[in-house]
């Protein structure tokens, strides 16, 4: 009889969900001896007992599509021991031998908190915030900087054109990966992180030394989890999700009025949001996403469960599940240093 083996993609979505789906198919179909279930809508299927099949033909021509052919959401079936019982109760309803569950910190949670009740769990790191503890780098974060890189470059062109300052606020709710890297990639002037609280005299003092010197525009890039420095995060809205999130966004905005008081310069702002997470992959992101799936099936088909495939160094490894629950993986210290090198004039 073959094992019966469900797939799910949880959280937001990512460019690459694709890649490693089909990947965990394929190589599952290399084994032989399994049946794949694809958990529709996250951990959510779990609760309703959603589920669609998973063969050769349902993974043809998905790797290059942006999105999950599974659905995702952002349930938490551990809200209540209630939710948790039926999640649990339902697994073995489905005769599911194991899970593959793909997601960022608070899908790989509830992986975690499964495999402590005793089931059958593998892991794969994905968010496009590459803030997952336990790996070097999470599949969606090279599309992500991509697309925000591509933002920077087409924003100087009319920051210079009208003598403006303007802000590029990108996705980073606890950690600055993208607006770092995508800072540094599109030649910003100053980048701005959750990490590091915002000094916004130090950053008008930076536009106005290079008016001063005769640069009549500047690029800022924000990450969305930004604060100013003795003041709480902007929040979008005060409503919060299934694991208690709040929305974020509007730093831009607020930062981009603060410069324009100060300096008297006129300064708009271009707010990213979900674009980032949308479209096709990166070559990169479909390689990195397709040797998470390969190994995830591996950790199956070796009998490895409670663990995350991840990559250290060039190779991918597994690490214990318990291992994202240690926080959240901030951006080196050093790393942004080194991009004040590039701030101002």
């Amino acid at each position: 009889m073959s094992k019966r083996i469900g797939v799910l993609t949880g959280g937001g979505d990512c460019p690459g969900l694709n890649a490693v789906i089909r990947a965990v198919v394929r190589r599952a179909i290399m084994h032989g001896g399994y049946e794949l279930v694809g958990i529709k809508h996250g951990w959510r299927g779990l609760l309703d007992c959603d589920t669609m099949p998973l063969e050769r033909e349902d993974v043809r021509g998905i790797l290059h599509r942006g999105g999950t052919i599974l659905g995702t959401s952002r349930t938490n079936i551990f809200k209540s021991e209630e939710t948790a019982q039926k999640a649990v109760e339902n697994i073995s309803k489905l005769k599911l031998d194991a899970i593959v569950a793909i997601g960022g910190e608070d899908t790989l949670g509830i992986a975690k908190k499964l495999t402590d009740r005793k089931i059958n769990v593998v892991g794969c790191p994905k968010t496009i915030d590459n803030d997952l503890k336990g790996t070097d780098l999470t599949f969606g974060f090279d599309t992500a900087v991509s697309i925000a890189t591509e933002a920077v470059d087409r924003l100087h062109t009319t920051a210079e054109s009208h003598n403006r300052v303007l802000v590029c606020e990108v996705m980073g709710r606890h950690a600055g990966w993208i607006a770092a890297y995508a800072g540094l990639a599109g030649g910003a002037d100053c980048i701005l992180i959750p990490e590091k609280p915002i000094d916004v005299e130090e950053v008008c003092e930076m536009v106005q030394q290079r008016h001063r010197k005769g640069v009549d525009f500047s690029i800022i890039v924000v990450a969305e989890g930004a604060k100013i420095k003795g003041e709480d995060e902007v929040l979008a809205s005060q409503r919060t999700d299934d694991f208690g999130h709040v929305q974020l966004g509007g730093i831009g905005h607020v930062l981009a009025n603060m410069v324009n008081e100060r300096t008297g310069f006129d300064t708009r702002v271009t707010v990213l949001g979900h674009v980032q997470r949308g479209g096709t992959p990166t070559a990169f992101d479909r390689v990195l996403g397709t040797r998470y799936g390969v190994a995830a099936m591996d950790a199956v088909h070796n009998g490895h469960f409670g663990v995350l495939v991840a990559l250290r160094g060039n190779e991918i490894v597994e690490v214990p599940l318990a291992k994202v629950a240690e926080g959240i993986r901030t951006l080196d210290e050093e790393f942004y240093k080194m991009t004040k090198t590039f701030w101002g004039y």
